[in-house]
């Protein structure tokens, strides 16, 4: 009996090493996918969407979050099994030092969104909790057209909003999931609507569907513009509906300017009151006439003057001032001296070329500039210009510390 007794408690002990040797060299699907150079490329290529994890296993925030995602990686499986439809995946930064390059990864860990295989511009900052991750995936997955069934509709659209409408014959042609895909890129830019069949077949020629662009009113008096390349094409279709729904001008919101000082340029704003869109249209014009070339390296914003109070205050304004333009150079504000000279032609142009020479800077400090070399200036004391307000609606130091929600 002794000698049975040990050889069952040697099967059983060689059951348990076998068992935990198994899942240390052979893990399971469980959890996020670990992705790396090698299989990176094709599961951005073949999935719609790529939520994806960027961490360092000596980072205590990043070794909290895993089981986080871990989980929420698993329910998401679970809920969306078609394949091609959503991927949670996992990237280790010091093994993979090349990707994390490739996504300009500094910080762990950093949340990023992969759509039909191109980052978006926003990174994810929700809670970081399992519901919170499925509830995100949810939201990401849904479908972002909405369908009209006639055209009466179409006149009860919000205007306010820059809109992308399509009209097809039917939706199961490669021209309408092209539509789709787009539409699920940019649907945080723009609103998409579609129709099909008899409602709108007055609309497009027979067999043959159209996609058309509907600017904002309060910013544009444009026409609607149609797509004239090739539907079938993604590429072209998403670069032609990007153009359009990312303006060169935009507004800046407590939601959106995070994402936008983590673009790192300055900011050259329009502070209005919230029904002066005259001036906001007179604002957009002047930029895409004179300041196109500059859009590299300024981002064009329109501020509601109301909502962002406190920027005027560090200019010395206030709401009765409205409207009036100023340069953000995220270490100091600038003020354009009249609002009404922005119509002169070159004015706002010189005004972004004293940011980018320093004129604007070394005014600020020491007083005009002299006229010419041979006239002495008496230098004056310096002062200083008003601190960037902007700055500091940057990301926080400590945004990826699982000790806090993060709305």
């Amino acid at each position: 009996m002794d000698v049975l007794g040990n050889i069952r408690s040697f099967k059983v002990s060689l059951f348990f090493f076998i068992l935990v040797t198994y899942f240390i060299y052979n893990p399971t699907d469980s959890g996020a996918v670990q992705l790396n150079q090698g299989n990176l490329d094709t599961i951005l290529a073949t999935n719609e969407l790529v939520f994806i994890n960027f961490y360092a296993d000596w980072c205590r925030f990043s070794n909290m979050l895993a089981p986080i995602f871990d989980d929420a990686a698993d329910k998401v499986a679970a809920e969306f099994p078609e394949p091609g439809q959503v991927v949670m995946g996992k990237v280790d930064c010091d093994r993979e030092g090349s990707v994390a390059t490739r996504f300009h990864i500094t910080k762990y860990p950093t949340l990023k969104v992969i759509r039909n295989g191109q980052p978006t511009k926003r990174e994810y900052r929700g809670q970081r909790s399992s519901e919170a991750f499925i509830s995100f995936i949810r939201k990401q997955l849904a479908d972002p057209i909405k369908e009209f069934t006639s055209l009466k509709e179409l006149e009860s659209i919000d205007d306010k909003k820059r809109t992308v409408i399509g009209y097809f014959h039917r939706k199961d042609v490669p021209e309408y999931n092209n539509f789709r895909r787009v539409a699920t890129n940019l649907k945080e830019d723009c609103q998409f609507f579609v129709g099909f069949g008899a409602p709108v077949e007055q609309m497009h020629p027979p067999g043959q569907p159209i996609v058309v662009f509907r600017p904002d009113k309060a910013r544009s008096n444009d026409q609607d513009e149609t797509f004239m390349g090739n539907l079938n094409v993604y590429d072209e279709v998403n670069v032609w509906v990007a153009e359009k729904c990312v303006p060169l001008v935009r507004e800046i919101t407590f939601e959106n300017a995070e994402e936008l000082t983590e673009e790192g340029l300055p900011f050259l704003i329009l502070f209005h009151r919230p029904e002066d869109n005259e001036s906001v249209k007179k604002f957009n014009d002047i930029v895409h006439k004179e300041l196109i070339t500059e859009k590299q390296n300024v981002n064009f914003l329109t501020a509601d003057g109301v909502k962002f109070a406190h920027p005027l205050h560090h200019l010395g304004k206030s709401q009765s001032d409205l409207p009036l333009i100023a340069i953000d150079s995220f270490r100091h504000m600038y003020l354009f001296p009249d609002i009404k000279d922005m119509e002169i032609p070159g004015k706002l142009k010189s005004f972004l070329n004293d940011l980018h020479t320093g004129k604007l800077h070394r005014e600020f400090h020491y007083g005009p500039d002299p006229v010419t070399h041979e006239i002495q200036v008496t230098a004056k004391k310096p002062t200083s210009p008003p601190e960037s307000t902007f700055k500091k609606l940057a990301p926080s130091k400590n945004r990826y510390t699982l000790l806090r929600d993060e709305l």
